[in-house]
């Protein structure tokens, strides 16, 4: 069996691996480096960026630890981005390794369908290759959204894609979208000293998120003396000598070195021969049955070119089934427990539904809560903002949990667990959890939803 994968992103590269490891024979056809947006210009640059932000903060307030470092402490920006990209590149190379050993061919080049069993691929040189396969995975990936009101030159007004290779420090910076990217990037900058201002049209920052979450975000960004502006619009934007002058809904005018749009991506489809090809596609996305095929029989698609949440998680789950049905199977995702990161200082994570879905849907909920404060290893490491927060159903099912705090990003695979298996408050809850540690926190939440959290004031004071 010969399959062909367009695209070499998270979803592409791992449904490639995939299928050699099932016997298939894989080319892969990826126009840049292989990684796709999430490793080189998305989730694993972006946490590199800011591991070193982290340890600068860290490195001032040592002394609040007992440390005293002497002499000043800086930021040397071009070693930042160095370590970024050595960082990225070391994971380029894991993977094109992977292919190696497992047999998969990688060209180079653009990808498009001619019929359901051929991709023509232009290389950078200009010459033709087509590649012949029995089936094949579209895993086209997707790029930054820019509204037409944004004059984006990739110089003053850039997306995510450019703001992640410059060269030097900015002094100041308007970031427009302040969601998980604009979030990341923003503390990051700031941390280093720019002048971060973020405008988000929506009433607060992480709209998907319940507002309890995205405050705890918010209270940490006006520490960080980053601004931030809800529930407005920009209405222009335009580059004056060599700067970025928006206007916004209301009036007001932010003058920066750069504009950074970070307000969604796009599915990567333009030129890819789908449409020619009479693939089905609804609002710009490909439409595929419950084992992702598309409406072309052999041609499935995967990651951010479908109707599914936009992660490289999820892309790369994608991909792996969808190899299995290509190879004969009938597999299918569930996505019910898909995890929401995001990694900024506090960590804000998410699994499930949120409240305001569950009041939206008229689902009745019963809510845990503790406070990352109240935990003994929190107070020793020195990170106590932030909560745990478990949503259960009428019947005890967990089906949804927000953590805001340390190492919130890591914590939450208990918990999606839980939500994927259908598991009860009353199940997780029984289950001895360390102590001293941060994972304590989930068990006291998971006892506050019957008010029997030993570590919580009674909600209501016996006289």
């Amino acid at each position: 069996m010969k399959i062909a994968v367009i695209g070499g992103g998270p979803g592409g590269y791992v449904a490639a691996l995939k299928a050699a490891m099932l016997g298939a024979e894989v080319t892969v056809i990826e126009k840049q480096r292989v990684g796709g947006t999430c490793l080189n210009v998305g989730c694993i640059p972006t946490k590199a960026l800011l591991a070193s932000s982290s340890m600068l903060m860290n490195i001032k307030e040592a002394k609040s630890f007992g440390i005293n470092i002497d002499g000043d402490v800086t930021a040397d920006f071009s070693s930042i981005m160095g370590r970024k990209e050595k960082v990225v590149s070391q994971l380029i190379a894991g993977i094109e390794f992977l292919f190696d050993k497992r047999g998969v061919q990688l060209i180079n080049g653009f990808g498009k369908l001619v019929d359901k069993n051929t991709i023509e691929v232009t290389k950078e040189d200009g010459s033709i290759e087509m590649v012949n396969a029995d089936k094949i995975i579209l895993a086209n990936g997707s790029a930054p959204v820019i509204p037409p009101m944004f004059p984006y030159d990739g110089n003053v007004v850039i997306s995510s894609d450019e703001v992640l290779g410059l060269k030097e420090l900015p002094e100041s910076m308007l970031i427009v979208g302040g969601g998980v990217i604009g979030s990341e990037i923003g503390q990051f900058f700031r941390a280093l000293g720019t002048e971060v201002t973020i405008v988000e049209m929506f009433d607060q920052l992480l709209p998907n998120e319940d507002k309890d979450v995205a405050k705890q975000l918010q209270r940490q960004f006006k520490k960080d003396k980053i601004k931030v502006i809800t529930g407005v619009g920009v209405q222009t934007c335009e580059i004056v000598d060599g700067k970025a002058v928006a206007t916004l809904q209301n009036g007001k005018q932010i003058i920066s070195q750069y504009a950074l749009v970070a307000v969604g991506r796009k599915p990567n489809l333009a030129n890819s021969g789908v449409e020619e090809l009479g693939i089905k596609t609804e609002r710009g996305k490909i439409v595929v049955n419950e084992n992702l095929e598309t409406s072309v029989e052999g041609i499935y698609a995967i990651g951010d070119i479908i109707n599914t949440p936009m992660l490289a998680h999820v892309a790369s789950k994608e991909g792996m089934i969808a190899v299995e049905n290509a190879l004969g199977k009938s597999k299918t995702v569930s996505y019910a427990a898909v995890p929401r990161c995001v990694y900024t200082e506090p960590e804000v994570a998410g699994v499930g539904k949120t409240e305001k879905q569950l009041e939206a849907e008229g689902i009745e909920y019963k809510k845990g809560q503790f406070d990352f404060r109240a935990l003994g290893k929190a107070q020793a490491i020195g990170h106590i903002q932030g909560f745990i927060k478990i949503l259960a159903d009428k019947d005890d099912k967990i089906v949804g949990a927000a953590i805001v705090g340390p190492h919130g990003t890591d914590l939450l695979t208990e918990l999606s667990l839980a939500v994927e298996l259908g598991l009860t408050v009353e199940q997780v809850g029984d289950v001895i959890h360390a102590h001293p540690s941060l994972s304590e926190g989930i068990m006291e939440a998971l006892h506050d939803v019957h008010d029997q959290c030993v570590h919580a004031a009674p909600q209501t004071v016996k006289a």
